[in-house]
């Protein structure tokens, strides 16, 4: 009954398997350097990239469910769709895959496109699987939080149509009651897709009037120029990726991330509880270090 965590070191996989622990699961982690691997008690952890076939086939082994997760990479979709192969050679039939909320209309953002591939993929492959669609991740903000504080300006073209952040913490929970879900199930269930997302929808100004309000001084927004965004972006990642966050930040501004009816009241049902708000998540990350 053994669950694999992919990405088990990043912001989501790591939080996952520790909702699955908490859970009395029987997890394994995937790894490039088991030397970073540091997990709860009880997860076993196996060395393996997604773009090494026999690493995978070793990987998966005595694996019933599956989450996949990929991050953002120049060759994203081509680790996923051999991750996907090697997990039905395998007979892995359960999995849970992390896409992104519009995978299907942000057609020319590449990251979005390609995860919808995947998804098409998880479709006609025949797998039991849970797809998680999630929108814009409060977690970001960690990385423009200094520029906000430093700067008195929030710099994400978030737009006027919205997002509707979620916290990461959410994501994995409900990651993980997917998982559980999908494992205990006495038989292979359809295939379902969930919005993820937060309980409010906000604007730039919006998110910009919030950070104004948690730190007690007035903090812009920056505004739409995502030409600007893009370069600002080239100094901290590849000039794909900076052109590809800009690429959304465009879809961001035409489109936004709006939930559909009912998707706030699924999640909270699901999880027991209320989501994370963003002014609450704000006001954590802009506390002081001593506190």
């Amino acid at each position: 009954m053994t669950i694999l965590v992919t990405g088990a070191t990043g912001q989501v996989g790591r939080q996952v398997i520790q909702q699955l622990v908490t859970r009395g699961a029987d997890v394994r982690a995937l790894v490039r350097d088991p030397a970073k691997a540091d997990f709860p008690a009880g997860v076993s952890v196996v060395q393996g990239d997604l773009l090494d076939p026999d690493s995978l086939r070793s990987a998966f082994q005595g694996v019933k469910t599956l989450f996949l997760l990929n991050a953002v990479a120049a060759d994203e979709f081509t680790q996923a769709l051999i991750a996907l192969n090697i997990a039905k050679e395998a007979g892995i039939e359960r999995l849970v895959y992390l896409s992104v909320m519009h995978s299907d209309r942000y057609v020319n953002v590449p990251h979005f496109a390609g995860k919808y591939g995947v998804e098409r993929m998880i479709e006609q492959m025949g797998f039991s699987a849970t797809i998680l669609r999630p929108a814009y991740f409060m977690d970001n903000e960690l990385t423009i939080k200094d520029v906000v504080q430093g700067y008195g300006v929030y710099p994400m073209p978030v737009g006027s149509k919205g997002l509707a952040m979620i916290d990461v913490r959410d994501i994995a929970e409900i990651a993980a009651i997917e998982l559980l879900h999908r494992n205990h199930a006495t038989r292979p269930m359809p295939l379902e897709r969930i919005n993820l997302v937060g309980p409010d929808t906000l604007t730039g100004a919006d998110a910009a009037a919030i950070w104004s309000a948690v730190l007690g001084r007035t903090i812009a927004y920056a505004g739409d120029d995502t030409a600007a965004f893009e370069q600002n972006m080239r100094n901290f990642m590849p000039g794909w990726m900076a052109y590809d966050m800009r690429m959304m930040g465009e879809r961001f501004l035409s489109d936004g991330m709006v939930p559909a009816q009912g998707d706030v009241a699924r999640l909270t049902t699901k999880l027991g509880r209320p989501l994370r708000t963003y002014r609450d998540f704000v006001a954590q990350i802009a506390a002081p270090a001593h506190n």
